[in-house]
């Protein structure tokens, strides 16, 4: 569907010229620079609700929120003011030199008030990749102030993504990452992830979800075994896996990560980046899937993803030790608490309650999107759905009946997205599963939409793979 072009900022460019352009100076994160080169950008222009246009005019349904983040939608005019209003007020000024700013302290004051029982400190940083830098710096300072120092090791997944820099992307466990650079960094391990269908054949075999949840919560025990639980610092996990492939785990798992970081007194950190203000039904993930962790990770929906914006929740368990043992922290960034980006977070945050959003996820557009989704089952191509709240995974697979997975030289899943986005949809591809997460202003009858787009192009998928000859 072809809509005006809107204006493009000057001067004025074809699709062409903005393609040849990027080519030539823009450098896109995790792309292959050459393939992109060659194939050229979509260039996007504008948004609006849960839609985006790109520079031909043609609308997209944008059921990734950009990247996680865009949770109440694109054209929120409160959120542009509260920026206009703060940029003319006081655009910038740092937290060091024991300075503060109403704006910041207003955050922060806020996001204690919607924290679970326990957080009334914030550590402001500019990414959730910083946030999880931050976390790493802060539990070898924990255990270094209460005389444990030889508690070093972070415990993370497998397939788990918590960020790019670093530190960030060791405390992730995504192969491709680790194989460039020699990461992970010193300190840092893995243990199977909560995936009872990528365990189909193996470890899952034969038990049902409880039974698999409990398994793979006795990874996480094993691995403190074999390391000595004195030596390690935390364990660091997202409520659901998000980049990893929306990865719900089974009801049966977190109590018992949770029975496990108390039985060795180990800090759990829950990354909360995507699953954090609103994206599972409640304010926090961890809420839903009944966690008590020391450090929240956040980002992206704090504030919408408008202007950048992370930071840590700490539990007083740390903050205490932090404040009473005394001695600086040496850590921190020029744009901890940015006026700017903490003055939008406000107004994102009064806006996801003005329009309830937390509770329709909840009640209302989440158990929806679930529903819609299930129908999909029925497709020649469907293995597996999963969802919590407005997140949710549709596995593809060969046959969907045996769980007999497509040669992934055949990359049948960046097949799906490619017609995802030929139909007008941003839906994305892990391997041979397909992710949703989108705005949570979304409507049911948008939710239909989408669902209607997702099956157009699984249908167009199926026939290039027949075509093929793949199934």
């Amino acid at each position: 569907m072809r809509h005006p072009e809107p204006d493009l900022p000057a001067p004025r460019r074809t699709t062409r010229e903005w393609q040849a352009a990027d080519a030539a100076h823009f450098l896109h994160p995790f792309t292959d620079h050459q393939a992109l080169a060659s194939r050229g950008v979509r260039v996007i222009t504008r948004g609006e609700g849960i839609y985006v246009w790109d520079s031909e005019g043609h609308r997209i349904l944008d059921a990734m929120s950009g990247l996680w983040c865009v949770n109440v939608g694109y054209g929120q005019p409160a959120l542009v003011e509260a920026a206009a209003r703060q940029m003319t007020q006081l655009p910038y000024y740092n937290a060091f030199f024991q300075t503060t700013t109403p704006v910041a302290v207003a955050l922060a004051e806020k996001l204690a008030a919607l924290a679970p029982e326990g957080f009334q400190h914030v550590f402001f940083t500019n990414s959730g990749s910083e946030a999880n830098d931050t976390n790493l710096r802060l539990v070898r300072r924990y255990w270094d102030l209460l005389g444990q120092p030889e508690r070093r090791v972070v415990i993370s997944r497998e397939n788990a993504y918590h960020g790019s820099t670093l530190a960030a992307a060791s405390l992730g466990g995504m192969p491709d990452m680790h194989a460039q650079g020699g990461l992970p960094i010193p300190g840092i391990v893995h243990v199977g992830q909560p995936h009872q269908w990528a365990h189909r054949d193996g470890a899952a075999r034969g038990l049902d979800a409880d039974a698999f949840g409990r398994l793979a919560a006795q990874w996480l025990e094993d691995k403190i075994l074999a390391l000595g639980p004195k030596t390690v610092a935390a364990f660091i996990a997202e409520p659901v896996q998000g980049a990893g492939g929306v990865i719900v785990p089974p009801a049966s798992y977190w109590p018992e990560v949770q029975r496990i970081c108390d039985r060795y007194d180990i800090l759990l950190i829950s990354d909360e980046v995507i699953c954090g203000f609103g994206r599972t039904g409640r304010w926090w993930g961890c809420e839903t899937v009944g966690s008590r962790p020391d450090l929240m990770t956040f980002a992206k929906g704090v504030t919408s993803g408008y202007v950048p914006l992370g930071g840590v929740m700490v539990g007083e368990r740390v903050a205490r030790v932090l404040i009473e043992r005394g001695g600086e922290f040496e850590h921190g960034f020029t744009y901890s608490g940015h006026p700017v980006a903490c003055a939008v977070a406000l107004a994102n945050l009064a806006l996801i309650e003005e329009l309830d959003l937390v509770r329709r996820v909840r009640e209302d557009t989440g158990p929806w999107l679930a529903e819609r989704l299930a129908t999909l089952r029925d497709h020649p191509l469907v293995g597996d759905v999963q969802s919590c709240g407005l997140m949710a995974a549709v596995q593809l697979a060969r046959e969907p009946r045996t769980g007999a997975a497509f040669d992934p030289a055949h990359a049948v899943g960046m097949a799906c997205r490619r017609h995802c986005f030929d139909g007008g949809l941003v839906m994305r591809a892990v391997g041979d599963r397909m992710i949703v997460a989108p705005p949570l202003v979304i409507t049911r009858a948008e939710i239909d939409e989408m669902v209607g787009l997702v099956r157009q192009a699984l249908d167009r998928t199926l026939e290039e793979a027949r075509a093929a000859g793949w199934v």
